[in-house]
């Protein structure tokens, strides 16, 4: 009979087979090579999105940047756009930005700016008119469409606030059920660019409530603009549901939120970190990168897949919804290779592991004692032979210990068996008196 100690020397010299051989690694890179660092192609990237969050995208881009000519390729095209719209406030943002750097077309325009506001306030009065106009009539389509038209023209010129209370007073006046979806929508969008994602939850339920009325691009909005939501508030497991759940159907159409690459990227690493198993095909093609790292993940390449997350990381930095939990998605996800690597073996060679995972032993040793402590890996480590040895139970005494469990139980039941026996043998009973 093989001892213990053979079969944990065999399962160490088995390691290899766990995505650490060097010929096999080899291979899988040429054929798939890994994706290069290179900068974010800012005019790729930003022709995925319209509207304002095309705008607060590249700004974001600028602020986050380091590379001064990658912030300034954000900043002239956020003028570019800015330029086609009617948003003077953050017009002067992106001028106060930009500070004379880009030459004279990109300077401060006095005469846009003037010419957008006499428009503004020509069609704002034109608005109050036409909607005092409904209210004398007590027409409530009229009404409704007057709210919302407040509300497009508030939203156009950077009035977030007023464009929110605009579009959720057109509650009132909804008469179907297609109404008070366009109003959700329309207040998911305000409140998405607000950063309000307590309001993005709330409307989004709404929503849902005429399931009915729902075409298949309606509820994959409505899963997006949700994922962002539980994303926002640090429910990754959530959010990545949310995300698998989303149809093709999306496609291009909500652009003025999230791109289809969002979908699979967002996804792709909120699923990665907390879902055990993918079933995630939709959109993935869109992002072959995110792709083949959730394929060698699973496949136990994780040099590779920890390979594609470096060289991705920058360009996630300046994602707009994604800053702010890269450095935890990426934490959560090297802890669960790490403990994935070590689940299937009695002992693990740290040397070997540590060339799996690229790092050094004494750095993989901390990560190794943080999980253990924190009691995800039920292990011990030798710090003279760097070795980890799995905590296995003793069966042996785990079944003697139910065995004399059972047995306490079973001498109970049967003590209280038979002094019920005697008490009913010597009429020892109680008869409950009858209340009139």
């Amino acid at each position: 009979m093989e001892t213990e100690e053979e079969a944990s020397g065999q399962m160490t010299d088995e390691i290899y087979t766990n995505g650490v051989d060097d010929e096999s690694l080899s291979q899988q890179q040429q054929r798939r090579p890994i994706i290069s660092g290179e900068q974010l192609d800012i005019e790729a990237y930003a022709a995925l999105y319209t509207g304002r969050t095309k705008i607060s995208r590249l700004i974001f881009i600028a602020d986050k940047c380091g590379n001064v000519s990658m912030q300034l390729e954000a900043l002239r095209m956020a003028y570019d756009e800015i330029k086609k719209g009617e948003n003077t406030q953050l017009f002067r943002e992106v001028v106060q930005k930009i500070d004379g750097r880009l030459g004279p077309n990109y300077s401060s325009d006095s005469g846009w700016m003037d010419a957008v506001d006499r428009r503004a306030d020509q069609r704002k009065e034109k608005l109050e008119n036409e909607l005092n106009a409904y209210r004398t009539n007590l027409i409530k389509e009229s009404i409704r469409m007057g709210y919302n038209d407040f509300g497009d023209f508030y939203y156009a010129h950077g009035a977030l606030g007023d464009a929110f209370k605009n579009y959720v007073r057109t509650r009132d006046y909804c008469t179907t059920a297609k109404h008070i979806i366009h109003m959700c929508l329309n207040a998911i969008l305000v409140s998405i660019e607000m950063g309000q994602f307590a309001h993005v939850t709330s409307y989004v339920s709404k929503a849902e409530q005429n399931k009915n009325d729902l075409d298949p691009i309606t509820i994959a909005k409505l899963q997006c603009a949700a994922g962002l939501a539980h994303l926002e508030a640090k429910k990754y497991k959530h959010a990545a549901r949310k995300f698998l759940e989303t149809a093709p159907e999306l496609g291009n159409n909500y652009s003025e939120v999230i791109a289809a690459q969002d979908v699979a990227t967002y996804g792709g690493l909120c699923a990665l970190a907390i879902i055990d198993n993918i079933n995630f095909r939709n959109f993935l093609e869109l992002v072959p990168e995110v792709r083949e790292l959730i394929h060698n993940f699973y496949s136990s390449h994780y040099a590779s897949c920890l390979e594609y997350l470096g060289n991705l990381k920058a360009n996630l930095l300046l994602d707009i919804h994604l800053h702010d939990h890269v450095e935890m998605l990426y934490t959560q996800i090297r802890n669960k290779a790490l403990i994935q690597y070590t689940h299937p073996f009695v002992s693990v060679d740290l040397n070997m592991m540590a060339n799996a995972f690229k790092t050094t032993v004494a750095g993989l040793q901390k990560e190794l004692e943080a999980l253990i402590t924190d009691n995800q890996i039920q292990a011990r480590i030798d710090s003279h032979n760097k070795i980890l040895y799995a905590r296995h139970a003793d069966q042996r005494k785990a079944t003697f210990q139910r065995v004399l469990q059972t047995g306490i139980e079973f001498d109970r039941d049967v003590r209280g068996m038979l002094l019920r026996a005697n008490l009913l043998k010597h009429d020892f009973n109680l008869k409950a008196s009858r209340k009139i």
